[in-house]
């Protein structure tokens, strides 16, 4: 077993003519792996180095750090000799020393996510061998204080004591800045990189105990474990969760030859994407800095500058700048340095071509010669994401189909929310003008720490930079603002990647975490003010700005129209309200799929003669209060049939138990007592009567219907009356009434009865019809299995999948929020069977159900109803199940129509 264990290939190198890998291995290599070896598969300049597998870390998890430092050490140090044999170089020498970065690299992309160290393998004694290599002493400190600081706090765990505190090794830079009077990295001396280095020595032997290692070996291994170990830190398996990434999948390794933007003017580092990431524009745009390493851009601490000249004359119009000072202080690299500028543009265009979508691509420039460290598709908005789809079907880059699977249904969400109204942002005060990071609009109060970002329903994480400790505070929070960092900074391009709101490198404005304090425009903003953030423009407002609805429009629409191409299963809309049955409409929803009528009688007007029903004590006391409903529930639905102009309305019966409806507090227990002319103890004796042990499996849905069929009367006759009242104006409808909870054939028929009766009086009354189905909700396990019987009476099936989730795992939802979270973190449960339909054990209970109806009905109409009508996955499993329908709040209809589409596509593909 050990033998066979040693067999498999663990370590896969790539660079220079010896690549083992390709783009196809991102399961194998993770994302990053598999492109390294792609780009040099095709030409393009990468530093050589290896990746270990994704599986590795899966045996590192099950095995431990000892085991798998055997399984690995011979295929690690033979991936060393083969960089040092093409580097011409020797790890650990002190004369010609070869430095390596280690990096993660999941099979999809997780930015700032997990781990990084940078410029390992210098010590005191390599560091002058550098220094002389190089014949540049003030680099080869740099990279060694980089070194310790980025080692001690990845692999050695240096933190800030307080999260009011600095990272303490930034603590120790600022001090220093201080007493030198300088502003930026770059002004440091080789005396102050020296000082800095022994500062962090001791930071972290004070910290951690431990002196920091000097063996050049000891810290590749370190590296290495600390990258598997960061696949499972809080905030990884957070952003997993978030992302419905599996935890089984591992990170890659990726040890790669270190190439230095910190070496002078002649060196920088830069991030790029091949469009725009916010809009979707296609144009080259990216940052740099002169004489940096990849972190500085990220991390923000030094002002970046724009690639393209059109990039930085954009740039210097939002920050005022004028050009003189542009071109002066702030030159793009297109200006500064054109040739190698032509070379990254010839590649940016051949990555993009040859992978087919928008690329985020790092590159370093080392003393004049280019190199390209990464490539993946990049994270863009959900804007973004549609035009960029809709744009490269254009071009010709990709077919329709590829176009339409282009789509993450889920990020058309951010399409869907509000925009601040244009007139009320002119009459807005405007506070601070930073970067427009990640576009959309958000309104909320000021909250200076990640994880306060609950203190408040609407909250702004204001923050000087964000970091991966952030991500969770970062996801509930509405918008992200930061003072530093640019359009790649941690924070744009998280929140990009979250479809959150953010405007970065407001460098106006000045944070005091201790004070919790934001200064901005000669005014001071303590925690808890309100401010907003357009994310188109990077201005930031004080107060509340109003906001306007969106509409589908543009490329959006474009796709919508693609979506119809393929579409072969109907989106209807869960929606109780004529205002919901139109915003439904406008995204395309082709009928209404639940009507709850329950809550029609929850508004004040309504609330008393519904409690008056309840406390009746005859059926005479009961059809008189019942008579009040009547005309209301009428009017509630003509307005939904009017809303629809035609198109089906399913309306399900009242379905939740009574005591929902009494008053619960004395004071309305006593004002009912007198509205009614009942004593107090009468109205306390019938509330206590009603309350139920287990309200979900007690007195309710069809149970009501049977035991008081004066209920389904009225209902029935509200929506048969309505029906023909919108006859006469000229629209006509077929209602589909159904009855839920449903247990028993014998269940339905007698509610089936009391409705066609009712009907049949009402038609007689007013001497017309309309024509009806009678149907029932599946959301018993029983229903499922005796679906052949039910289907002898029922004209159509709706699954309620949020109450079968319910009833057949026995876990209530109301309840389920206290275990769930921990089921899903211990891999128990991979997903809330609440929000991702359970296609295993729920789902079959629906295979059965169908399968079982149809062979009574052939033609039966099926749908779905739950929430689950919304959601990419369970659309999907629908469109497979040959559902008619899937039905889904208002605001998920587009999102449906692309996943119901995809569904299409993927089978037609297969």
């Amino acid at each position: 077993m050990e033998t066979l264990e040693k067999v498999r290939t663990r370590v896969y190198k790539f660079g220079g003519k010896k690549t083992d890998g390709d783009g196809s291995m991102k399961p194998l290599l993770g994302g990053k792996g598999a492109n390294l070896a792609e780009m040099s598969r095709i030409g393009i300049p990468v530093p050589p180095g290896f990746t270990i597998t994704t599986e590795a870390c899966t045996e590192y998890n099950e095995l431990g750090r000892k085991t798998l430092k055997e399984l690995l050490k011979d295929e690690v140090e033979s991936a060393v000799l083969g960089i040092e044999q093409m580097m011409k170089s020797k790890f650990g020498d002190v004369e010609n020393p070869l430095l390596l970065s280690v990096r993660s690299g999941a099979r999809v992309s997780m930015p700032g996510m997990m781990d990084t160290v940078l410029n390992l393998g210098l010590n005191d004694e390599v560091v002058a061998g550098l220094a002389l290599k190089t014949n540049n002493e003030r680099f080869a400190w740099d990279s060694y204080r980089r070194f310790i600081q980025m080692y001690g706090s990845v692999v050695m765990g240096v933190k800030p004591h307080n999260k009011e505190d600095l990272d303490p090794f930034e603590e120790i830079i600022d001090a220093l800045k201080e007493k030198r009077g300088i502003d930026l990295d770059t002004d440091f001396t080789v005396a102050d990189l020296k000082d800095l280095v022994y500062d962090f020595k001791n930071v972290v032997l004070k910290q951690t105990g431990k002196p920091f290692p000097t063996d050049p070996w000891e810290q590749l291994w370190g590296g290495i474990f600390a990258v598997f170990n960061s696949w499972n830190t809080e905030r990884a398996r957070y952003y997993r969760l978030i992302n419905k990434i599996p935890n089984d999948w591992g990170t890659a390794v990726n040890v790669q030859t270190m190439v230095f933007g910190n070496m002078g003017l002649s060196s920088a580092t830069g991030v790029a994407f091949t469009r725009d990431a916010a809009t979707g524009e296609n144009v080259f745009n990216g940052e740099y800095l002169i004489n940096a390493q990849g972190e500085d851009v990220v991390a923000g601490v030094r002002t970046p500058q724009q690639i393209t000249k059109l990039g930085s004359e954009r740039w210097a119009k939002l920050a005022t700048i004028s050009e003189e000072d542009r071109v002066e202080k702030y030159p793009s690299l297109q200006e500064l340095m054109p040739e190698l500028y032509d070379e990254l543009n010839e590649y940016q265009k051949k990555l993009e071509t040859h992978f087919k979508d928008m690329q985020d691509l790092e590159f370093t420039i080392q003393e004049g010669k280019l190199w390209i460290l990464q490539t993946r598709n990049g994270k863009r908005t959900g804007a973004a994401m549609v035009k960029i789809a809709i744009d490269s079907l254009k071009e010709g880059l990709i077919d329709d189909k590829t176009a339409l699977l282009r789509i993450d249904p889920n990020k058309l969400d951010e399409l869907l929310h509000p925009i601040f109204d244009t007139k009320s942002l002119k009459k807005s005060h405007v506070i601070a003008q930073g970067l427009p990071a990640s576009p959309g609009a958000a309104t909320g109060q000021i909250v200076f720490f990640a994880d306060e970002a609950k203190k408040y329903k609407n909250s702004i994480l204001t923050r000087i930079e964000t970091s991966p400790e952030d991500l969770e505070g970062m996801n509930i929070a509405r918008g992200i603002l930061t003072t530093r960092g640019g359009m790649t900074s941690h924070a744009a391009v998280v929140a990009r990647g979250m479809g959150k709101c953010c405007v970065s490198g407001a460098g106006s404005i000045q944070i005091d975490y201790k004070k919790r304090i934001m200064r901005a425009n000669g005014k001071e903003f303590h925690e808890g003010d309100w401010i907003s953030l357009d994310g188109a423009t990077g201005n930031v407002y004080e107060g509340k700005v109003p906001t306007i609805e969106p509409e589908l429009s543009g490329e959006f629409a474009d796709i919508m129209k693609l979506s119809d191409k393929y579409i072969k299963m109907q989106v209807r809309t869960n929606a109780d309200t004529p205002k919901d049955a139109r915003v439904a409409r406008s995204f395309g929803a082709q009928g209404i799929g639940l009507t709850r009528t329950e809550h029609m009688f929850f508004e004040v007007d309504r609330i008393k003669a519904m409690r008056e029903m309840i406390l009746a004590d005859t059926v005479k006391a009961r059809k008189q209060a019942l008579s009040q409903l009547l005309p209301m529930q009428r009017s509630d639905f003509e307005g939904i049939f009017e809303a629809m102009e035609g198109l089906p309305v399913t309306i399900r019966l009242l379905d939740p138990p009574l005591h929902e409806f009494v008053p619960h507090q004395l004071v309305t227990q006593k004002e009912l007592a007198e509205d009614m002319h009942i004593s107090l103890e009468a109205v306390k004796s019938k509330i206590a009567e009603l309350e139920e042990f287990n309200p979900m499996m007690g007195h309710r849905g069809c149970r009501l219907g049977n035991t008081y069929p004066e209920i389904t009367e009225m209902q029935t006759r509200a929506i048969i009356e309505a029906a023909l009242d919108v006859k006469e104006k000229g629209i006509i409808t077929t209602p589909e009434i159904m009855v839920p909870l449903v247990g028993t054939v014998h269940e339905f028929t007698e509610q089936e009865k009391i409705i066609r009766n009712t009907a049949k009086q009402v038609f007689k009354e007013r001497n017309d019809s309309v024509d009806f189905l009678v149907g029932t909700m599946i959301e018993i396990p029983r229903a499922a299995l005796v679906a052949d019987k039910i289907a002898e009476h029922a004209e159509f099936f709706s699954f309620g999948t949020n109450d079968l989730t319910q009833t057949t795992y026995g876990y209530s939802r109301d309840d389920s929020g206290k275990f769930l979270p921990v089921y899903i973190e211990k891999g128990i449960l991979k997903e809330d069977p609440f929000e991702v339909l359970d296609q295993e054990g729920v789902g079959q209970l629906v295979n059965i159900g169908i399968e079982r109806g149809r062979k009574t009905k052939p033609k039966l109409k099926v749908g779905i109803c739950g929430e689950h009508g919304g959601e990419p996955k369970s659309v999907a499993f629908c469109h497979n199940q040959k559902m008619n329908y899937v039905s889904c709040s208002p605001y998920r209809v587009p999102i449906a129509r692309v996943a119901a589409a995809q569904a299409a596509v993927r089978e037609s593909l297969n």
